[in-house]
């Protein structure tokens, strides 16, 4: 799945193309997406203005005259903005048309995305309402992870996963994070201390920052907005990597079941 860092490449690589432009129209090939795109929206984004772009957590929002675009890519979707009379694709589900003659086009194999519109402010959408703080952002840090940790028993790795207590922390990056914390990522969450849980905020920004910075994680299904992949995956110290050495200590990474999500970490480095 697109995790935080591919969300915002997607973002800063489709921005310059989209704010500022006028919508003339928006064409649905196919509705049935995670949540199907309800009629009706083609009327309302006809002839409105992109006045805003930003994220929140793994979502896109395309701020409108009146309302917002709230898009998220799912498992296996890619936005592209081309010039309007691209032929589609398979899986090429809707294009978003502008009147600089270009079009935002969605590809999702799986339809796993969303593409909806709500003309109340987007913090208040069921979607975004319950979110945690940003990791890179005011707001997050080793006191807040600790102070929502105290009592419960959760695995560490499934505690920071959900968005309720930090959004965009997904498995790959979970896993780089611990590791690189040294945290191992079954560990009770009401059991790390507050100096640890100071480390592993710090491992999280760190670790998204630079997957941000090269454009996030090569994927089977993930390509970047222009169709290049990402290349974080080259400096992965866990992740995919069962049985290579760690990178620390030379023993064998090791890969376990956690909160039914694949797991990565090196027992001697992680405790």
């Amino acid at each position: 799945m697109p995790e935080l860092p591919e969300v915002e490449t997607t973002l800063r690589g489709i921005a310059p193309h989209l704010a500022g432009q006028r919508i003339e129209r928006l064409l649905v090939r196919e509705r049935r997406l995670r949540l199907p795109v309800p009629p009706g929206t083609e009327e309302a984004l006809a002839g409105q203005r992109i006045e805003s772009l930003s994220r929140r957590g793994k979502y896109l929002l395309i701020g409108l005259e009146r309302g917002t675009l709230i898009l998220h890519l799912g498992m296996s979707g890619s936005l592209r903005v081309l010039p309007a009379r691209t032929p589609p694709a398979t899986h090429d589900h809707l294009d978003l048309y502008l009147a600089g003659g270009a079009c935002l086009r969605l590809h999702d194999p799986r339809r796993f995305g969303l593409f909806l519109w709500t003309a109340e402010p987007p913090e208040r959408h069921p979607l975004i309402a319950g979110l945690g703080p940003e990791p890179l952002e005011e707001g997050f840090g080793g006191d807040h992870l600790w102070r929502l940790a105290r009592g419960r028993r959760t695995a560490v790795k499934a505690f920071i996963m959900d968005s309720g207590v930090v959004v965009g922390v997904g498995n790959i990056y979970a896993n780089e994070s611990l590791a690189l914390a040294g945290i191992h990522p079954a560990r009770p969450c009401g059991r790390v201390s507050r100096a640890r849980y100071a480390r592993l905020a710090a491992a999280i920004r760190q670790v998204l920052a630079n997957a941000i910075a090269v454009g996030g994680t090569t994927l089977r299904d993930f390509v970047a907005e222009d169709g290049r992949p990402g290349y974080f995956a080259q400096s992965l110290r866990v992740y995919g990597r069962t049985g290579e050495p760690c990178r620390g200590c030379g023993e064998p990474i090791r890969q376990r079941r956690i909160g039914q999500r694949s797991s990565f970490y090196c027992r001697r480095c992680q405790r």
